[in-house]
């Protein structure tokens, strides 16, 4: 019977012990957040790390939220529903106007992949074939022709706007926030707006359908060179300031797992990329996605490394009456790039 007791002693010490390592490696699992505007590849750097199980591998467990489009993506970071944000770094800057203090971490691009103007194929049948043309027009009730993009405020109105602004006729068009990829798609369907400026999957997928032709594509490197001058950082990954001081081992983990994302990015195929980022991705066909991940090989930036001078390119289109940003903000008030610098060492490329 002694014999018996100790045994079932030994069980249950066991029993206990595996139930107690559980339960701390539950208490003890690390976790985060990180969310993106809509479902559109321009931002698969976070869609590559979540699937490629790059969040794990720096311990964590990551949680990706779709915003709906750029100001609501900044809007729930800065309310601390999410640690972490990809949008354009106007956001960050904004952020810092409204004394929410935040940095930029890496920047994933160079030139904005979501600026290509299409217009209602209706009105192209008819011969209104550039944006010239769609400025000038007017709608049956007399009205501006309409201009939608994702958000006002967010990368496609700042990018689309400042294009139109050079050719003088920001201010002779309405814009609209026309929030995700089914609206920006529905509204030029039912013909709510008459143009759509969107990333290329977008547009494409309403060529597709019969719906828009492209008349102007402001992201190409023939069109964006001569106005802007060269390589800006556009989309960024960033987080509040106080999340670096708090946190600095989160922010580290998910900066690493961005620059691994952006190096398989590069040495993978549009094909292999789409394999995996599939699932976040499927309001537009397949066609349109390869077409836009291929766009986005183009316009990134794989080192990731904000400098002054891609700063200093980009203060002509941040800081003006049109964003409401009239105080320039420093470099390194925006940018935090000693995470990256970090990872780069870790992670060779």
């Amino acid at each position: 019977m002694a014999f018996l007791i100790k045994r079932r002693e030994i069980v249950f010490a066991g029993t206990a012990a595996v139930a107690y390592g559980a339960t701390g490696a539950r208490a003890q699992a690390k976790t985060g957040s990180s969310v993106y505007p809509v479902a559109v590849p321009t931002y698969e750097v976070q869609f590559v790390a979540q699937e490629k199980g790059f969040f794990k591998d720096e311990g964590y467990e990551f949680k990706l939220i779709q915003g709906g489009n750029g100001v609501k993506t900044r809007e729930i970071m800065a309310s601390r529903q999410a640690d972490f944000a990809i949008a354009d770094i106007l956001h960050v800057l904004q952020l810092n106007k409204n004394s929410r203090p935040s940095r930029a971490l890496n920047t994933v691009d160079q030139r904005a992949p979501g600026v290509r103007f299409t217009i209602r194929k209706d009105l192209y049948d008819q011969g209104i074939d550039t944006v010239q043309k769609a400025a000038a027009w007017k709608r049956p009730d007399g009205k501006r022709a309409i201009f939608g993009v994702s958000s006002i405020g967010g990368t496609s109105h700042l990018w689309s706007h400042y294009f139109m602004e050079k050719l003088e006729l920001a201010d002779k068009v309405t814009w609209l926030g026309v929030g995700n990829v089914d609206t920006m798609l529905g509204t030029l369907k039912t013909k709510q707006i008459d143009v759509l400026s969107s990333a290329i999957s977008v547009v494409t997928e309403a060529d597709k359908q019969g719906w828009g032709k492209v008349i102007y594509s402001p992201s190409d490197a023939k069109t964006w060179d001569p106005v802007v001058g060269g390589p800006v950082p556009v989309n960024v990954n960033f987080c509040l300031t106080s999340t670096i001081e708090k946190e600095p081992e989160k922010v580290q983990a998910f900066t690493n797992a961005m620059w691994r994302s952006m190096q398989w990015i590069k040495k993978s195929s549009p094909e292999e990329i789409l394999g995996v980022i599939e699932r976040f991705v499927g309001s537009t066909s397949r066609d349109a996605n390869l077409l836009e991940i291929g766009e986005l090989k183009d316009v990134a930036d794989w080192n990731g490394l904000i400098t002054a001078e891609s700063y200093a390119r980009g203060e002509k289109v941040w800081y003006s009456e049109f964003t409401g940003i009239k105080q320039p903000i420093k470099l390194e008030d925006a940018v935090a790039d000693r995470f990256l610098k970090t990872a780069q060492a870790k992670y060779p490329a």
